[in-house]
């Protein structure tokens, strides 16, 4: 390579970009790159935004000439998306630099292209300009998401076809859900993971032994949106103030088990949930675990059989808890073919999954349930039960079988310790 390419090639952000960090192709109007911490998400913008104004030489005119840079704040703009060390200005080399103009808080490149600097605090400063192209770093943790990003659409109305990116670790906000439900968007997503070679290795070791099998891991570090249905029983906030480390040593551990009606590959999973409880001392002091989601999808009867007793055996438990409202005998049958001797409590559902499922939400909320790690689709499945309904797609299998442990260990013994007794004449 000749002395020019080597002094180019650091600036070459195609030749070193992770895929996530890339544009799609296609005729999109707004780009979002979702991702964990350290993903490289303003890295990508930064060379997006660079992309969009610089020509083939230092003074060809680009693809865009009036850039929005939209932050939380006005600071957050200028020591991120500027002046970081994934900045605009890092990223640039010495003949393509914008220059920072500070009184009038934006960039000009030495092709005339300017980028104005706006804090999503104050979605009015976006009345008034307009521009060809935006980068909107971490929207969804705007405090005026709305508003900010209403008016940087009614900006964006220069050039043939003016774009925009987001970069943004997700939330569950409804700016950012309306956003990815928009036809012309598009998306890319990545884990912290993804970027490790450019991570220090001590931080990827805390965040993994802290947050890793945690909803909030999975949103922080793998980048996923984690919605909580509106009205939701459960929610994210709830659930991480419910995490738990370690379990007790417990008086009585249960395998609940909610069969699917068939085992074909189209039938819904297996719902099988450990839990243990703590029931010394008075029926408000007693505590539970969720221990471990063993749940299987579309497995055979012998297939989930086999697995639910296999959780038996890791946890120590003493009984399995089965609805039989779809199978009836079939279902303690099936398992008594893998294990005859097996201690099996067969449950008919009375009531709705609702209905069964309000009371053990209530015990979430007097923080009497604890989660281990490792639970995240149980947690997916229970942040969309409402009061209407399940939100989500086929059935809450999972917290079927969550619901039915902690009636068998928590509310139904608690009902009979408080049923008062009748004295014989």
């Amino acid at each position: 390579m000749s002395e020019g390419a080597l002094l180019a090639l650091p600036y070459l952000f195609e030749f070193w970009a992770l895929p996530h960090q890339l544009p799609p192709e296609g005729d999109w109007r707004t780009w979002v790159i979702m991702g964990g911490r350290g993903a490289g998400k303003t890295r990508a913008g930064a060379e997006w935004v660079r992309a969009e104004v610089e020509g083939a030489r230092p003074l060809d005119v680009g693809r865009s000439r009036r850039v929005a840079l939209v932050g939380e704040t006005i600071e957050q703009v200028r020591e991120v998306m500027v002046f970081g060390e994934s900045g605009i200005l890092a990223c640039s080399p010495p003949d393509r630099r914008p220059k920072w103009e500070a009184t009038r808080k934006r960039l000009v490149w030495p092709n005339g292209a300017v980028a104005q600097l706006f804090s999503a605090h104050e979605p009015e400063s976006l009345r008034g300009p307009q521009f060809d192209a935006a980068w909107a770093d971490e929207l969804a943790k705007w405090k005026r998401a709305d508003e900010a990003w209403d008016m940087l659409q009614f900006g964006l109305r220069l050039g043939p076809m003016p774009r925009q990116c987001v970069t943004t670790t997700p939330r569950n906000v409804p700016v950012l859900k309306a956003i990815l439900n928009t036809p012309s968007t598009v998306m890319t997503q990545a884990p912290t993971e993804a970027n490790r070679a450019h991570l220090a290795a001590s931080f990827l070791e805390e965040v993994r032994a802290r947050y890793a099998g945690t909803r909030l891991g999975r949103q922080e570090l793998d980048g996923a949106l984690l919605e909580d249905a509106e009205g939701a029983l459960w929610s994210l906030t709830g659930l991480e103030a419910a995490r738990l480390d370690a379990a007790p040593e417990f008086d009585r551990v249960v395998v609940a088990v909610d069969p699917p009606v068939s085992g074909k590959a189209s039938s819904d999973a297996c719902g099988i949930v450990v839990v243990g409880a703590v029931t010394q001392g008075p029926v408000q002091d007693w505590r539970a675990v969720v221990l471990e989601d063993a749940s299987v999808a579309a497995a055979s009867p012998m297939a989930w059989a086999e697995a639910a007793i296999a959780a038996m055996e890791r946890h120590g438990a003493e009984r399995l808890v089965a609805e039989v409202n779809q199978g009836g005998e079939l279902v303690e049958s099936v398992i008594r073919q893998i294990d005859p001797l097996v201690p099996v409590k067969a449950v008919r559902a009375a009531k709705g999954k609702i209905a069964r499922a309000e009371p053990v939400a209530a015990l979430y909320e007097q923080g009497r349930v604890r989660h281990l790690r490792g639970l995240g689709a149980l947690e997916d499945q229970m942040c969309r039960m409402t009061a209407q309904g399940y939100q989500g797609r086929g059935s809450p299998d999972r917290v079927d079988a969550l619901v039915w442990a902690l009636h068998e260990l928590m509310i139904e013994p608690a009902a009979r310790w408080r049923r008062p007794r009748v004295r014989g004449l």
